[in-house]
């Protein structure tokens, strides 16, 4: 084991001498650089949030004066125009002749079909009543009393036959007006009236029930009333004038008919003038050709050849 020469203790000068040296090396190896001066501006937090507030503030102030958001429309607005815009279309497309001629026609079928399921359902409904009435007293399941069944139905099919021409040729502008068939159309009607309250008269019934007599009497009145109505209604469609012109869009096509409506002033003839003006008219709103022919005007004037014919060569004489 070896023992160490204890090394001598540092003197204060060599400590000294020492980071001199040390100073001297560390200057030579990073140059010492002196820390630039440190300028304080106040720009604190504080400052710097105030100044975007009032920049915000001034930008503001310029943007509200501008009134271009207020010309803007809204979600509202625009439905409300388009709503708007729609309703005057369809306003428009009310007025066109040939919708209103489609209305009408829609509604007459709408109004024949009704009532005529209606004239059937009524018939039906007395067709116990007429059974018993028929039947006579008779055993059920007798023939008799199967035949009963059949009075009702083939009376109600021939009313049916009658009811249905009227109700097709006055929904096609040519009423059929017969009184033969408003006698036969009164006959099955009575008949099946009286069939039907027969037996519930007074002095008839075995009790009298003034209800019961009603409920019967139901299905006949009903028919009565649809068989009147329905020929007055179809003539009231026929007399429907589409165009808006006032004048009914049926009647006698001949020169009398316009003699009716365009009386001159001593009343011996046609107003050819007011027709010739009403032709020009109806030249300029589409419904007649810039030169049309004799026929043509008589259909849409609804006056004799004769005076379309003077008509037309009055319209002549104005492109010549």
């Amino acid at each position: 084991m070896s023992i160490g020469i204890p090394t001598p203790e540092p003197t204060p000068e060599d400590i000294s001498r020492g980071l001199a040296e040390l100073e001297q090396h560390l200057a030579g190896v990073v140059p010492a650089s002196a820390p630039a001066p440190v300028e304080y501006d106040g720009m604190t937090r504080r400052v710097r949030q105030l100044r975007a507030e009032v920049a915000e503030a001034h930008l503001l102030a310029d943007l509200q004066g501008d009134d271009a958001p207020l010309l803007l429309d809204t979600k509202r607005v625009r439905r409300r125009r388009k709503a708007a815009q729609e309703a005057a279309r369809l306003h428009a497309l009310g007025q066109d002749p040939a919708m209103r001629a489609w209305q009408a026609a829609r509604m007459r079928r709408v109004l024949v079909v009704v009532a005529l399921v209606s004239l059937t359902l009524a018939l039906a409904w007395s067709t116990a009543g007429v059974q018993r009435f028929a039947a006579d007293g008779a055993a059920p399941g007798t023939p008799a009393w199967l035949f009963a069944w059949l009075v009702e139905p083939f009376m109600s099919m021939a009313l049916l036959v009658v009811v249905g021409a009227r109700a097709y040729l006055g929904s096609h502008g040519a009423p059929l007006r017969s009184r033969t068939l408003v006698r036969i159309e009164w006959l099955f009607l009575g008949l099946t009236l009286g069939m039907n309250a027969w037996p519930y008269l007074p002095g008839v019934a075995e009790s009298f029930s003034f209800s019961r007599l009603v409920l019967h009497l139901l299905g006949p009145v009903v028919a009565v009333a649809v068989v009147t109505a329905l020929p007055i209604i179809l003539a009231a469609f026929t007399r429907l004038d589409h165009t808006g012109s006032g004048i009914p869009p049926t009647g006698p096509p001949y020169s009398t008919n316009a003699m009716i409506r365009y009386p001159d002033e001593h009343g011996d003839g046609p107003d050819l003038t007011a027709l010739t003006a009403r032709a020009r008219r109806l030249i300029a709103a589409g419904e007649l050709p810039a030169d049309p022919g004799a026929d043509k005007i008589r259909r849409a004037l609804r006056c004799g050849m004769n005076t379309a014919r003077a008509v037309r060569d009055a319209l002549s004489a104005d492109h010549a």
